[in-house]
């Protein structure tokens, strides 16, 4: 029961968080580029402000653009459910792998393209087949990344891949650092950020995710804001604690779980530094480099795993 409850914090931590992390990425960004920072709960206060907003919707809206808000928020607190944040060998993390959170992100750009396509509009239609485009190059990356750690670890349960990775000591990995880098330039395309998308933009040009979402507003824009910054969120704790699982609670006892707490906090703390840095060097791409930019990211992912085969194993 114990272990249940500890799991819906875990979970509920993801939620609450969320937001503060990307607060924090904010306030970097604006530091590095010197300009004003806002406050580290400005996100707060922006879905405050729009699950006060009435809803506003086009009247040819049909079932799909009411219902997407609930099932992207939904699917995404579920894969949020799944991933260790503070401790491993929760319940949670034995009903779902890494497949089935691959599918659950999968499930909610499906819905996301539909509710872009409902309402007619061009901008909608375009951002639905560009993200649909950049969708079906990423996942086969995130999969083949994932695959290289599964074969190390003999297992896609991300609680015991981490409990793997832990009880292996400091091992240099040729494997692990070709996967690491493949999932980071997905993680970059799949959440929206730059070069391959510009969250802060509303340029036709430049528009992915954006276009898609252009018709929602109040509570339904809140949520998918929200989910956006979970998903952000769970690929940074993914890169965290798979590749570098230091200071995770392995033991469900009060001083391991304030450590795990104090460790993911440092890890998601240096990723928003290195996420910020990464986005000041680098300039938005034009959206037909985009297959080149994951493409080098499956090659990476195939070396990871190639590299796996040849020195781990002696195939």
């Amino acid at each position: 029961m114990i272990s249940w409850l500890l799991a819906l914090a875990q979970t509920l931590l993801f939620i609450a968080m969320a937001p503060f992390l990307l607060g924090w990425i904010k306030r970097v960004k604006c530091h590095m580029q010197n300009r004003a920072a806002p406050s580290l709960w400005q996100p707060y206060r922006d879905l405050a402000k729009l699950f006060r907003k009435h809803v506003v919707m086009a009247e040819q809206a049909s079932w799909i653009f009411r219902a997407t808000p609930y099932i992207v928020f939904g699917a995404t607190v579920l894969c949020a459910a799944v991933v260790p944040l503070v401790a491993v060998n929760l319940p949670t993390a034995a009903i779902a792998d890494v497949i089935v959170l691959v599918a659950f992100f999968s499930l909610a750009r499906f819905f996301t393209a539909l509710a872009g396509m409902d309402v007619g509009t061009a901008f909608g239609g375009m951002g639905s087949s560009r993200d649909m485009m950049i969708g079906a190059l990423a996942e086969p990356v995130l999969l083949m990344a994932v695959f290289t750690m599964a074969m190390t670890a003999s297992t896609t349960n991300l609680s015991e891949a981490t409990t793997y990775t832990l009880n292996s000591g400091l091992v240099l990995r040729p494997s692990y650092i070709f996967a690491m880098l493949g999932l980071m330039m997905v993680a970059v395309a799949e959440t929206g950020r730059v070069p391959v998308d510009n969250p802060a933009t509303h340029l036709e040009l430049t528009m992915v995710h954006e276009a898609m979402i252009l018709e929602y507003s109040g509570r339904h824009l809140a949520l998918i804001e929200w989910a956006g910054q979970i998903k952000l969120m769970i690929y940074m704790v993914l890169i965290a604690n798979i590749f570098f699982p230091w200071g995770i609670a392995t033991e469900l006892e009060a001083n391991d779980l304030a450590v795990g707490l104090v460790a993911i906090a440092g890890k998601l703390v240096l990723l928003g530094v290195v996420l910020v840095t990464w986005e000041t060097v680098m300039a938005k791409m034009r959206l037909f480099r985009v297959p080149q930019f994951l493409g080098f990211a499956f090659l990476l992912s195939l070396l990871g795993m190639l590299t796996h085969v040849v020195l781990e194993t002696g195939g």
